[in-house]
């Protein structure tokens, strides 16, 4: 098994994925690949795989490149993690929409950060596909990169065949936390999932033949703190609870964002991702220095194979059958979701590969949010694939918690600004300003 991955520099990630592939016994003797941009990142995303090898007792063969095309040759999975522009461009993406008095939390996935994270990280994709095409046309991408639904939309289509799935740990993290609400074991929770990445939804939630929400109903009105997040917030109004944090979920709807009172009343922290996105840099930094020092970097608490990468390589390699939750395109999947749309359904693995689930419909009130959703991924994919820049104000203008805030004219400028702000991050056809 030759497993490649693409954006290795995102050490924190890099070390989380190889800790869980070597957990495997089976995963022992595979291929790693490395591959970044940038040389020092690479340098010490080696030497970490070599330490966490080594705590493992696993044997594989690790190999390191600055050149993208070297490191794929005849891979069998690739995971592509990168963050184009790194820190430098998400401070962009919070700094500029605050002159509009824009709010953001987390500006990965929805919005004008979201958008704009998307506009500078297609160009890496289609390098990515068409250096795929070439020299392991038969590899899996495995894609953690956000913006997922636009990054996952965007791949279908200029490279329909790849063969691609995205994934996001969300939805494991979710019922993992309402099982501990709950007093249930995780292991003994059986969940349906469906929705687009970041705005799906829990439809069916049980253990043995209990219905688990009506325990969750009452652990609500008994802890009237739960009452303070958005998500429960969204659950009690719409009947279903969301699988994103509060912090993402609170910029996907018009809602709360724009209302002092409500950022008071559910502790939303505005600007939340710039203080995270710092943290990865210290995280990485003391890594790096750790390691200069021959010292055994501190680990994070560690999870047996929590993320989804190593479960789809292990189940390839061995046939082990699980299900995980991956975004892949609607082909009537989700039968009130636009076909053709990146959507996030369960998923079945096995040594063949990726078999997502047929879900049918969601509730509508669900499948009304997860459009609007939609038409601001569809929009921003529009835009790459066109090169109309008009598509990109279309996309902010469709945005929810971006038309609640500013005025048409105010969405315009902003793109202009960020347009600007991005400069040749950005495809040329897509630079620049646009009056209407």
């Amino acid at each position: 098994m030759n497993i490649v991955f693409v954006g290795a520099g995102s050490v924190e990630f890099t070390w989380q994925l190889l800790r869980d592939i070597f957990s495997f016994p089976e995963l022992g003797g595979v291929r790693i690949a490395l591959h970044d941009i940038d040389a020092e990142r690479l340098s010490v995303a080696e030497a970490l795989a070599h330490r966490t090898a080594d705590r493992h007792g696993a044997k594989p063969r690790i190999v390191a490149s600055l050149d993208r095309r070297t490191a794929l040759e005849g891979a069998d999975v690739v995971v592509n993690m990168v963050a184009v522009g790194s820190h430098r461009a998400t401070l962009t993406d919070f700094e500029v929409p605050a002159r509009f008095g824009l709010r953001q939390t987390i500006g990965d996935t929805l919005g004008i950060g979201g958008i704009f994270r998307a506009l500078r990280t297609f160009p890496l994709l289609e390098g990515l596909a068409a250096d795929m095409a070439a020299v392991c046309p038969d590899a899996w991408l495995l894609n953690y990169t956000n913006p997922m639904a636009m990054n996952l939309q965007y791949l279908a289509g200029i490279a329909p065949g790849l063969k691609a799935a995205g994934l996001c740990h969300s939805v494991y993290w979710t019922v993992r936390d309402l099982c501990k609400i709950v007093d249930v074991p995780y292991e003994e929770a059986d969940v349906v999932s469906a929705g687009v990445n970041h705005q799906a939804w829990i439809l069916r939630w049980r253990h043995g033949d209990r219905d688990l929400y009506p325990a969750l109903d009452a652990a609500i009105a008994a802890d009237p703190e739960l009452l303070r997040r958005v998500r429960v917030d969204m659950y009690r109004r719409l009947g279903y609870y969301p699988t994103e944090t509060s912090e993402h979920s609170s910029e996907y709807v018009p809602w709360y964002l724009r209302h002092d009172s409500e950022i008071s009343r559910l502790r939303i922290p505005v600007d939340d991702y710039v203080g995270i996105s710092a943290g990865n840099l210290a995280e990485y930094t003391s890594v790096r220095d750790a390691l200069a020092a021959g010292r055994d970097p501190s680990p994070r608490e560690e999870e047996d194979a929590a993320e989804y990468a190593p479960q789809v390589i292990h189940s390839l390699a061995t046939g082990a059958l699980r299900t995980i939750q991956v975004t892949t395109a609607n082909t009537g999947l989700i039968t009130n979701l636009p076909a053709g749309a990146a959507v996030e359904v369960p998923a079945t693995l096995d040594r063949l590969g990726v078999h997502p689930h047929h879900v049918g419909a969601l509730p509508p009130q669900l499948a009304a949010l997860n459009r609007s959703f939609l038409n601001v991924v569809e929009l921003t994919v529009a835009a790459a694939l066109s090169g109309d820049r008009r598509h990109i104000r279309h996309a902010a203008m469709a945005d929810p918690a971006t038309a609640s805030a500013l005025t048409v004219d105010e969405v315009w400028a902003l793109c202009d600004a960020m347009a600007e702000a991005h400069g040749d991050a950005l495809p040329p056809a897509l630079r620049g300003t646009l009056r209407p």
